[in-house]
């Protein structure tokens, strides 16, 4: 899997996940933009990219406001000349029962995870269709295929990624664009660890491989998802979850 030639975005790109695709992205040889809304976390993962000799900026963005989008891609441009893949992976959680929910929980959680996205992919599909290649890449979550007690703004928010990248597959197919989602299951990050032993038992109950996931194996999907290798697949969603939904 070969990206010696390729640009990418990662939204989130400070910490967790996002980090890892971040770095696995450009162990293949990507120029990697670092996104995220911390600007230490983010220049401390360009660092660590430039330690290990590979080529990064860091750039401090807002995804939900539309002109750090803009401000981002336009960035992005200025460094490296074009942009060919986009990884969507920004999110939060405000967990809690729907009767319990704030409006506030709901609208923040759908404003970051979907509208985010939104503003990103409309952002950047422009570059990709005029060079007519670009993958697009949506982290979405098992929650949004199967629902899970408590997290209603993040279970929807994740259901409509989904959506939203089988519309942009079908939208950009004809120009050499892919759109693609992949959906984590309990993979082993700091937001996991913080549950309780309990909480973690019942996942790993529902997992046939019996382990979490590592960050590691959602960065590897992604890194082949933005691979000449992927060329013929798009509007996939791909679960990297140790068996835990199958359909």
């Amino acid at each position: 899997m070969n990206l010696s030639t390729r640009v990418a975005i990662v939204t989130g790109s400070g910490q967790g996940i996002g980090r890892d695709i971040a770095l696995t992205l450009a162990e293949h040889g990507a120029s990697v933009v670092i996104t995220d809304i911390n600007a230490a976390a983010a220049s401390e993962v360009a660092a660590e990219i430039a330690a290990r000799n590979g080529k990064s900026i860091a750039i401090t963005a807002d995804i939900t406001a539309q002109e750090q989008v803009a401000s981002l891609v336009d960035q992005t441009v200025a460094a490296f000349g074009q942009i060919d893949i986009l990884v969507n992976n920004a999110g939060i959680t405000r967990d809690t029962l729907l009767m319990r929910m704030s409006n506030t929980d709901w609208d923040l959680v759908l404003t970051t995870n979907l509208k985010g996205a939104f503003l990103c992919t409309q952002a950047v599909v422009r570059h990709m269709l005029k060079q007519r290649w670009g993958r697009i890449i949506n982290i979405a979550s098992v929650v949004g295929l199967i629902g899970n007690a408590g997290q209603a703004n993040y279970a929807a928010a994740k259901a409509g990624l989904i959506g939203l990248t089988k519309t942009t597959a079908r939208e950009v197919a004809t120009r050499g664009v892919t759109a693609n989602a992949i959906a984590p299951g309990f993979i082993d990050t700091e937001m996991t660890r913080k549950l309780s032993d309990n909480a973690k038992q019942e996942f790993l109950r529902q997992i046939p491989l019996g382990y979490a996931g590592l960050p590691t194996d959602v960065a590897n999907a992604v890194s082949f998802l933005a691979s000449e290798e992927a060329r013929y697949i798009t509007g996939h969603v791909l679960n990297v979850d140790g068996g835990m939904v199958m359909s």
